[in-house]
């Protein structure tokens, strides 16, 4: 009798915690769903909007603002950024529309497309247009002169560059998304940077433009104080590259088969003895 009352009392104390237990695990699911993608878009370079590879971003903005986002790129990566625009209503428009994507390094070069529309335009009576570009793949290493794409931050830029003037500030949504593809050795350089080209955001202080016109110039100064490295996170297979390169396959491959020739060889020239 004692023992089935000692039972039911240590079960009735392990009640609450069970309860809590269940109550953080139920927290911790609905704090992974409330981890949604990004739904605005930075108006600058210094402000733009991080997201990772893979992962789709929306914002809503007016015609003729300048939409922002970074994301990471790691050497021997070809990365692909698309931008979806939802336009307005046809009824409220008054002629066609031209939007641009274009993507900078992480030292705001503008870096070229290979493939896909960077300028789409859509006619009047378009409902949305779908903007892509493909980068050259990134290098680890590049002399200074050149403007290869380089381990780092990368930013993309989506606006419009064409449209009716009284077509200014109409309401539109977009959706961005990066995808990264292995280069694989084929890409491979002689060398590699000693760190990735991550700018330097600054931190802490509200610039009054209408009091300092020229507030926002001076903040890309990176030797400044108060600044820190944009938060863009690293590849899977790191900045530099994975370890592993498609060189090592070829070259082994190239071996066995100059073994192989050789042996051959031998075999068709080597002299044979004739039976006495």
């Amino acid at each position: 009798m004692r023992q089935g009352l000692r039972r039911t009392i240590q079960g009735a104390a392990l009640l609450p915690l069970v309860g809590l237990l269940l109550t953080g695990a139920g927290t911790g699911t609905a704090a992974a769903e409330d981890q949604a993608a990004p739904g605005e878009a930075g108006t600058n370079f210094r402000t733009a909007t991080v997201i990772d590879q893979d992962e789709s971003a929306t914002a809503t903005a007016s015609t003729g603002d300048y939409l922002y986002w970074t994301f990471p790129a790691g050497a021997g990566q070809t990365a692909t950024a698309e931008a979806t625009v939802t336009l307005p209503d046809p009824a409220a428009r008054s002629g066609p529309v031209t939007w641009q994507l274009d993507v900078y390094d992480g030292l705001r070069r503008r870096q070229a497309c290979t493939e896909g529309q960077q300028t789409v335009t859509a006619a009047e009576s378009a409902a949305s247009l779908t903007l892509s570009c493909t980068l050259r793949p990134v290098k680890a290493w590049s002399e200074p002169w050149a403007d290869d794409p380089l381990p780092g931050a990368y930013y993309l830029r989506l606006t419009v560059v064409e449209l009716p003037e009284r077509d200014l500030g109409l309401g539109v949504s977009t959706q961005v998304q990066v995808t990264a593809v292995e280069s694989g050795g084929a890409r491979a350089s002689g060398g590699e940077l000693s760190e990735p080209l991550i700018p330097m955001a600054r931190a802490g202080s509200i610039v009054d433009l209408e009091a300092d016109p020229d507030a926002e110039d001076s903040g890309d100064d990176d030797t400044a104080g108060g600044v820190r490295p944009v938060a863009v996170s690293e590849p899977e297979s790191g900045w530099m590259g994975s370890w592993w390169t498609d060189r090592w396959v070829w070259t082994a491959a190239g071996g066995v088969l100059g073994a192989i020739a050789g042996v051959a060889g031998y075999v068709l020239i080597r002299p044979r003895h004739r039976e006495s």
